[in-house]
């Protein structure tokens, strides 16, 4: 940048919103005449904090090169006036403070968003009330969905983040204004923190709808998500995928293989690219995904495993390529961004960036990898295998779920508290150990193998309750044994059927599953195998189903379940691979 501008600041600037709360805003714009576009993140986070200033996009930088970047408290959070209750006020409260800020003198008129998370949902949520000066937005590490993959993902209720979250982040670091509302003292400060530093009590409390750390106003809405299990009204209202086909307005969608979000990363890419309601949306639509747990730093290391200098957000200059795509979008500039591959992707394996012109992949194969044993794929020394080949008539697998000893969780996709789960790739031998986890695996790979696209299981099972859970994950074994983590997900029986409402299963019958394992890219390298973990808990990710058939949240009591996963000419269980051809 030639000639950057200096830079005003003022800080508690008030925003009226159409109820009469007041929200309140810093603002950072170039000290010079003229209007410039405007570029606006709300954060329930505190927007003085400095993750919000220069975490996503640096704010200083962003004056400096010609916005007024203007960071907001949204409602109920620490400045700003009114109660908070997640995503519910941010259609209405994005949209009065999009048009209040285009409106100002200093402003073209044009305007902008950005910001991670819940950030990202304060962007999808304005673009979904359609105000008329937001012309671009760049949500990272968001859903597009707050029912299915952020609350509750497959049937089952992510328990880690909400009960984290919720603790931490929503009512813990809030507590200044909380106190105030809820007229609470330091002795109850003191216990929301005794319980943030032991939520393995909170995660394994019974019922889970008596859990007492929130109750009393400090998180209402943790119950009333544990509450509408099923995609009802509540979800409905605030649903983004519902509205993509109104949102006429391109958006630049950044995510992570081990976010948690992934999937809504990549369902709000999909869905614009297809039904946004322009073609400026349609075309404008691009999609970054970096080797990067749920992070605004978006670091190299994800988990215990570094995927090399390149891979971290700052190595590509990510703040850059937010401001280079407004500088087209808002200041118009003819600088490439229209011309350019749509998509951008990390491949891990060969830890390289590429872009691509399409996602999915429009040269990947799917390819069903069968799952084989002789009735005996218990354990990482059992005898499963994995390969192309259709089964014939083989014993099926049998391992028992007991609720009160669940599989932990290893890594993947996880957030909000790394002191109790850690997010990224980590080693998987010591939960392949577990007689409840079967494991499948090919033999090494003559060549280098690239899986890069979304992948699913099929899994044709029985079970011994009415109601259970099946998990799958996808695993990168070593020639050295090291079992690296790609990719996981989730089926609750009684929500096998997507957006219907709970079916119980007849104990002992043979019923067809599929789990959703969202995506990866990823070269299997030569000597590598590729390896599939059925079990039927990942804990505490997810919440125990305690196989009774009782109403999730509601069950104390609990029944151990005899699974068995069949592979057969008949029950063909089989994860599909998008293979990409390598010359």
């Amino acid at each position: 940048m030639p000639n950057p501008y200096s830079i005003k600041a003022e800080f508690n600037v008030p925003v009226k919103m159409r109820d009469g709360a007041t929200l309140y805003a810093d603002i950072f714009r170039p000290d010079a005449e003229g209007k410039f576009p405007a570029l606006i993140t709300r954060t329930p986070y505190d927007k003085s904090s400095p993750q919000n200033r220069t975490g996503t996009l640096d704010v200083i930088r962003a004056a400096m090169s010609g916005y007024a970047a203007v960071v907001q408290d949204v409602r109920g959070r620490y400045t700003s006036d009114g109660d908070f209750y997640t995503f519910v006020n941010e259609i209405n409260d994005g949209y009065d403070s999009i048009e209040w800020l285009a409106a100002q003198p200093w402003c073209t008129g044009k305007v902008g968003t950005f910001g991670i998370s819940y950030v990202g949902a304060t962007q999808w949520l304005a673009a979904k009330s359609k105000p008329p000066s937001l012309t671009a937005i760049a949500p990272g590490f968001t859903a597009h969905d707050y029912h299915e993959g952020w609350a509750w993902q497959g049937g089952a209720f992510e328990l880690g983040f909400n009960l984290s979250w919720a603790i931490g982040a929503l009512a813990g670091a809030n507590w200044g204004k909380l106190s105030q509302q809820l007229n609470l003292g330091p002795d109850d400060l003191d216990k929301l923190i005794a319980q943030k530093d032991a939520l393995c009590g909170g995660f394994s409390h019974l019922p889970m709808q008596d859990m007492p750390h929130l109750e009393g106003g400090l998180a209402p809405y943790y119950y009333d998500w544990l509450a509408h299990s099923e995609y009802d009204d509540y979800w409905k209202q605030v649903c983004i995928a519902e509205s993509h086909s109104e949102i006429a307005i391109p958006a630049f969608n950044v995510g992570g293989w081990y976010d948690i979000f992934l999937g809504g990363t990549i369902g709000n890419y999909m869905s614009m690219r297809a039904n946004g309601a322009s073609d400026a949306a349609r075309n404008g639509q691009r999609l970054l995904i970096g080797p990067w747990i749920h992070s605004g730093s978006a670091p190299a290391v994800s988990g215990e495993y570094n995927f090399g200098t390149r891979a971290a957000a700052a190595a590509i200059d990510l703040p850059g390529a937010f401001l280079r795509y407004y500088d087209h979008h808002l200041k118009g500039e003819d600088n490439g961004v229209a011309d350019e591959q749509p998509v951008r992707i990390f491949v891990m394996g060969i830890n390289e960036w590429r872009y691509e012109d399409a996602w999915p992949l429009e040269r990947a194969e799917a390819v069903r990898y069968y799952l084989h044993s002789g009735g005996r794929a218990n354990t990482l020394n059992g005898d499963g295998a994995l390969n192309p080949e259709s089964p014939a008539d083989e014993p099926p697998d049998v391992f028992v779920y007991n609720p009160i000893d669940p599989v932990p969780t290893s890594g993947g996709g996880l957030c909000c508290d790394p002191a109790f789960m850690a997010p990224g790739a980590f080693d998987q031998r010591s939960i392949e150990t577990r007689s409840d986890v079967l494991v499948y695996s090919t033999p090494p790979m003559e060549r280098d193998t690239e899986v890069t696209g979304p992948i699913s299981v099929t899994l044709y099972a029985s079970t011994s309750a009415k109601d259970t859970d099946f998990t799958a994950k996808l695993v990168d074994v070593e020639p050295c044994g090291y079992a690296r983590n790609l990719t996981d997900g989730i089926i609750r029986a009684r929500y096998r059927a997507p957006r219907q409402p709970a079916s119980f299963i007849t104990p002992g019958d043979v019923v067809e599953y599929t789990i959703d394992l969202w995506a990866t890219a990823n070269v299997f390298k030569k000597g590598h195998s590729i390896r599939l973990e059925i079990s039927s808990s990942n804990f505490p990710r997810f919440d125990r189903n305690m196989n009774t058939g009782d109403a999730i949240g509601a069950d104390a009591s609990f029944q151990s379940a005899l699974q068995t996963i069949h592979h057969t000419a008949s029950h063909p269980s089989h994860i599909t691979l998008p293979i990409v051809p390598r010359d």
